[in-house]
């Protein structure tokens, strides 16, 4: 069933049709003959047939009469025709909130469905890491930005191969089912080239090539609006080396033992996957060493364009210190989400989701 989700006007919503009864009852008691609180019992079950649950609704339209019953009796007038209108009227507004009361549940059942549907989609899509590959420990966290939906256009992935560890995250752009199906072409990639491509710069050709045929399916405007960025990443079979090739994305930080926090810019720019066919030259991958209890933290535009009151970006880069680095993966994983609702003064997401990576070298 549909419930109001939202801070403070939750147990405001939920007193309002009791306070209309009383309100009802002190004005009648308070006014000369003529005047009358009765609209006020009709609309207090109108409003929590539209509000609350089934069996509030019934005790509310139950006190209404009840009510309207006293102040008849009050006025003499329980058997004469305003008495009797009155009752009736009252009766009516309640049959009206039962039945609106009907048509919210069904709603809110699709909507429950739907929202388990997608979910499972989401999870089938994109299940969760391996906690651990080799030395590495890894945890991932996803938010969608339209926290009905549960599913949205980022994704990572982290693999075992014969070149090392490998790892990738990116941010379909668009919506829709659309950006879904991105997503689905963009993982099947690279899940299977990266087991067969024994370099990211041809990793990422594959994925490249994967996109343009997707896109190709589409009408050209949608397709061109439809790229990818993205970040690879390669951990050699100890963990001591990491390479980078980064398409556009948000840089990556790699957080060291001593609580040191650096971003890992790209040495030169590279287009996003899936503008291949725009030519240009590819960056090379970026190599550097990897120091034990050292954790590299991917995430997506999501996390560093989330806004505070005021406005302002998150900086991972200012955070993070605070966030304990030299943590494992998961509570680093939770720390930053805590954080992120602490800035965002607990909003959801926004228009864009989030996506985080972490992997640490134990």
């Amino acid at each position: 069933m549909v419930t109001v989700t939202s801070g403070w006007p939750t147990a405001l919503v939920g007193w309002i049709p009791g306070g209309m009864i009383a309100g009802a009852v002190a004005f009648d008691l308070a006014t000369p003959a003529p005047y009358s609180g009765d609209p006020l019992l009709a609309g207090a079950c109108v409003l929590s047939g539209a509000t609350q649950t089934a069996r509030a609704t019934v005790i509310t339209i139950v006190a209404a009469l009840l009510a309207m019953f006293a102040l008849s009796m009050e006025d003499d007038q329980v058997i004469q025709a305003r008495g009797l209108a009155d009752l009736g009227s009252v009766a009516l507004a309640g049959v009206i909130a039962l039945a609106v009361n009907r048509v919210r549940q069904r709603h809110g059942q699709r909507l429950a469905t739907v929202q388990g549907v997608a979910e499972a989609a989401q999870r089938a899509l994109l299940p969760d890491p391996p906690s651990r590959i080799g030395p590495l420990g890894i945890a991932a966290r996803y938010d969608a930005a339209a926290s009905e939906a549960n599913i949205g256009g980022d994704i990572y992935a982290a693999q075992a191969t014969p070149y090392g560890i490998r790892l990738v995250i990116g941010d379909v752009r668009g919506k829709g089912l659309g950006a879904i199906g991105a997503v689905g072409v963009l993982l099947g990639a690279f899940r299977e080239a990266a087991d067969a491509e024994p370099d990211l710069p041809r990793l990422a050709e594959r994925l490249d090539r994967a996109l343009e045929r997707h896109a190709g399916e589409r009408e050209e405007e949608v397709g061109l609006e439809g790229f990818t960025t993205g970040l690879l990443a390669e951990f050699s079979p100890d963990g001591g080396t990491l390479r980078l090739v980064n398409r556009g994305h948000p840089p990556p930080y790699l957080l060291t033992a001593d609580g040191s926090v650096r971003p890992l810019e790209p040495s030169a720019p590279d287009l996003p996957f899936g503008m291949h066919g725009l030519g240009g030259v590819r960056a090379a991958p970026d190599e550097l060493a990897v120091p034990h209890g050292a954790t590299l933290l991917l995430v997506t535009d999501g996390v560093t364009e989330s806004r505070d009151v005021a406005g302002d970006f998150y900086d991972p880069q200012e955070r993070l210190p605070a966030l304990c680095p030299q943590a494992d993966p998961q509570r680093l994983v939770d720390a930053l989400r805590r954080d992120l609702d602490d800035w965002t003064a607990g909003r959801a997401p926004g228009i864009d989701d989030r996506a985080v990576l972490a992997v640490r070298r134990d």
